[in-house]
Order: C-alpha cells, then structure tokens, then sequence
C-alpha cells in the first residue's frame, strides 16, 4: 500500500510539473508554436514522460486548459447561501486575482485559446462552467432577494469579476506600461486586489 501511495504522489507530482511547463509554453508560443520537446526542456523531464502521462501535444493542452477552469471555479465554493455576502465575494475576488498574480500563464494561455473560438475548451464552458456560474448566481438573487445586497445582474457580475480579476495577467504589459514598471510588485497586486474588491462590493451595495 505505501510504495502505490508513493507511485500515486510521484505521478501527480509529474503531471503537475508538466502541466506547469505545458502553460508557461503556451502562455509564449500559443499551440501551433509549442512542441512537446521544448514543454519537456522546460519541466526538465525528458519528452518521453511528457507522452506517458498525456499522450499528445493537444491532451497536455486540454488538460492545461481543464486544471485552470478548475482552480479558477473552486473558489466560487465560498459562494454559499448562508455565507455573509460581502466576505463570500470579497474572498473569490481575492482568490482569482492571487491566481493572476501566482499563475499569469494559466489565464493568458485560457484567454488565447477563447479569442480563438474555444475550439478545444468549448464544451467545458457550455457544461461544467455554465452548470456553476448558474448554480451561484442563484445564491446572489437569493441575497438580493432577502435585502442582504443591493440588485445587481448576477450572471454578468461574474463576467465583470473575471474581466478585472485576468486583466491583471492578460494584460500585465499593459498594466506595466502604465504604472511604469517592468512587472507589477507585490505591493502593486496587492493595491489592484483592494481596489477591485472594493470596487465590486461597492456596486453590490456591500461595504468594502
């Protein structure tokens, strides 16, 4: 039992390195310019692992894909119908903008793939993206609904949270370009997390 548990723990350990490798790779090449030689170079494995755990270029770019729509949904958890809505909200802002700041290429890499149709993560967001964003937006109305916040369009506050919480990595040069740095700080993410979670609390009625 104790050496399959350990095989169980090297085999994630693996598939998390390359799944780390696969979105910086992505994040710079795109996936016609990746290969799965240089997502090998940058995990330091050789290529023949990279074939192992995922097959082909293209299951490693769906699974980067899957794990980043994943982390990014677990935070919506704190969404709950007994939860106060100014700290369940504040807490899945934080959450995705930490996620900015910690995993750029993960966002940038999902972004790219939608200003491209989202050929390949289509059906995750009609299915398990859709089923969530709907299951949570109930639980806003349902604030709204007992005075607890003020009336706000609970499907498109989360497009509005997505669009201030990535911008932060989909657009870091911008972002750069401006406050004139060659990359934001942690004192500068800091500042960008206080200032949209205030912003959206604000909009919902909801002291910051």
């Amino acid at each position: 039992m104790t050496a399959q548990v350990g095989r169980l723990a090297n085999r994630q350990a693996n598939e998390a390195l390359i799944l780390g490798a696969g979105e910086r790779v992505f994040a710079r090449t795109g996936f016609n310019g990746a290969t799965m030689a240089a997502i090998a170079d940058e995990a330091g494995l050789p290529k023949a692992n990279l074939h192992y755990y995922f097959g082909n270029k293209l299951d490693l770019y769906r699974a980067v894909l899957a794990r980043t729509l994943h982390d990014w949904l677990v935070p919506m958890d704190s969404l709950r119908p007994d939860a106060d809505p100014a700290t369940a909200l504040a807490a899945y802002i934080r959450a995705k903008m930490a996620m900015s700041a910690q995993r750029p290429d993960a966002s940038r890499v999902f972004a790219n793939e939608l200003l491209h149709g989202a050929a390949v993560v289509g059906e995750l967001m009609r299915t398990e993206l859709r089923a969530t964003v709907r299951k949570k937006a109930a639980v806003i109305d349902g604030w709204i609904a007992a005075g607890r916040m003020a009336r706000v369009d609970a499907t498109h506050l989360f497009f509005s949270i997505w669009a201030a919480t990535q911008t932060y990595a989909d657009f870091e040069v911008q972002v750069c370009a401006v406050l004139g740095r060659t990359e934001m700080t942690a004192r500068d993410h800091e500042r960008a997390t206080e200032h949209v979670v205030g912003l959206i609390l604000r909009g919902c009625g909801l002291a910051s």
